[in-house]
């Protein structure tokens, strides 16, 4: 029952996230709630250990290592004007985030995208004199939504392709979730048009490209995305010719930062830099996750 009421008061937590005049942060939150749960003994310090999913964590720290050095070398910016520099008006620009970083967001993953997407599109919105909560929003929609048409597209559907036996996890979320993301993302793009329809306008957009910062780290992340691509691919091919390869999507996300992380003169800054607040958030969940359900209270709720 402990682990169950320090679950709810984790979950009360996040959703006012202060107590008093104390701000929270979410990892903070989770934190707390895992060394609750091992100072009441609800689990035992082995059985915490044991219920991190290494391989998710893993995953998380090399695709985090990429999306940090795509930013630091400003490749990111590189890349934002290629992808947007056609925009002329608000309602492209929404548009091409909504599908352009959505559909990026499959791949680089939500978190990676929401970290390093928050900067350019605020530098979008101040450039251009737009309100900023819309392409927030737009941003908050598009790797959220657009995620969920891959297997490495955020944690939830990693541990599903992971855990879940599926035979060709690329081929079978993008089979059957495409299309329903597709129309999300549509549909969001209606609902931002209909809330902020006065900010909407004809106004011609004048965009500049922007210098690469560290050319050399802007190669190494180059070299990182064209893994990713190649060994997504490979991954689809081994599973469609019934090779028998233990081709886990760890080792695709591990393989991508390698570039980075053996021939950046920075890695140990990048390293230092990467977004570990999320990687405490989810070993915190593991644990105060595992805790609960070692409690049986979830199996005898879903029993009843």
């Amino acid at each position: 029952m402990i682990s169950l009421t320090v679950l709810l008061i984790v979950f009360l937590l996040i959703a006012v996230r202060q107590i008093g005049k104390i701000r929270l942060q979410i990892w903070h939150i989770m934190l707390l709630g895992a060394i609750a749960v091992l100072a009441t003994a609800q689990i035992s310090p082995q059985a915490a250990f044991k219920a991190i999913n290494l391989d998710v964590m893993l995953f998380l720290f090399g695709m985090f290592v990429v999306g940090q050095a795509l930013e630091e070398s400003g490749y990111l910016s590189h890349l934002s004007y290629r992808l947007f520099g056609r925009a002329k008006s608000l309602d492209g620009i929404v548009l091409l985030i909504l599908f352009g970083l959505g559909s990026l967001s499959a791949f680089l993953m939500n978190d990676t995208l929401a970290i390093i997407g928050t900067p350019v599109v605020l530098a979008f919105a101040k450039r251009f004199n737009v309100n900023h909560k819309i392409l927030l929003l737009a941003l908050a929609f598009a790797v959220t939504i657009g995620s969920v048409m891959s297997p490495i597209g955020n944690p939830q559907n990693l541990l599903i392709a992971m855990n879940g036996n599926v035979a060709n996890p690329f081929v079978t979320f993008i089979r059957f979730l495409f299309l329903p993301t597709m129309v999300c993302l549509f549909l969001a793009y209606l609902l931002l048009r209909l809330n902020y329809r006065k900010d909407f306008s004809a106004k011609i957009l004048s965009w500049r490209e922007e210098a690469i910062s560290d050319h050399r780290l802007a190669l190494l992340s180059k070299v990182s995305l064209v893994l990713l691509i190649i060994l997504v691919l490979a991954k689809i091919a081994t599973v469609l010719a019934g090779l028998d390869i233990d081709f886990r999507l760890t080792y695709i996300a591990l393989a991508c930062a390698l570039p980075i992380l053996l021939f950046s003169p920075g890695r140990l800054g990048i390293v230092r830099r990467i977004d570990w607040p999320t990687l405490i958030f989810f070993a915190a969940m593991f644990v105060l996750m595992e805790s609960v359900w070692d409690s049986g209270l979830l199996q005898r709720a879903m029993d009843s």
